[in-house]
Parts: C-alpha cells; sequence; structure tokens
C-alpha cells in the first residue's frame, strides 16, 4: 500500500479553491480535496492581516507530495501561499488504499 500524506494550503476564496481541486482530482495529484472556511490572522509586509481564506486538506501519496506542493506553487494566486505536507500514519486501511489507488503512479 502507497504511504499517503495531508497537504494542507490556504486560498482567497471558495472559486479559487473549487478550481484548485478540480486540478488536482483531475490530474490524479490527490484523491480527495476537501474545503473548509477560515479565518486566518497572520503578519504579512509589515502588517497584521485578518482575512477570510479557506482551508484545503489535499489527500495524496507520498510520492506525489513533491509534484503536488509544485502544482499548487505554480497555480496559486498568493505571493507565497502556505504548502504544509503532513504524514498520514495511520487510518482506515480500505480508505487509505482508495487514496492511493485515485493517485497516479
Amino acid at each position: 500500500m502507497k504511504k499517503i500524506v495531508t497537504v494542507l494550503t490556504t486560498v482567497a476564496n471558495a472559486e479559487d479553491a473549487a478550481a484548485l481541486a478540480d486540478k488536482l482530482v483531475q490530474n490524479q495529484l490527490a484523491a480527495c480535496v476537501q474545503e473548509l472556511a477560515i479565518r486566518s490572522h497572520y503578519n504579512w509586509e509589515n502588517k497584521t492581516q485578518n482575512e477570510p481564506e479557506v482551508l484545503m486538506l489535499i489527500k495524496t501519496s507520498d510520492a506525489l507530495q513533491g509534484e503536488v506542493v509544485d502544482f499548487i506553487k505554480s497555480n496559486h494566486s498568493y505571493d507565497l501561499p502556505e504548502i504544509i505536507v503532513l504524514p498520514v500514519v495511520g487510518g482506515l486501511a480500505e480508505y487509505l488504499a482508495w487514496v492511493g489507488s485515485e493517485t497516479k503512479g
């Protein structure tokens, strides 16, 4: 069974999230992408920001994480997008196998 990871990124709005999610799934870079409305607080360009964003949870295989990171970076509207890869250390075996089967490679 393939090792699975979850890639996190944030985008500015639901339209950006849907477009990026569809591309990731269509290109078999992700088996599943979930979108959550959030509010982010951070410092950027010497100012404290407080903005609504969409957090994306991208389920993919460990072997594709570099490709997924590059794809997000190339298709993202932010100058410096949040892209974090988290290992999946366990879960329902059948679900993890499905993620592996839905991603290329």
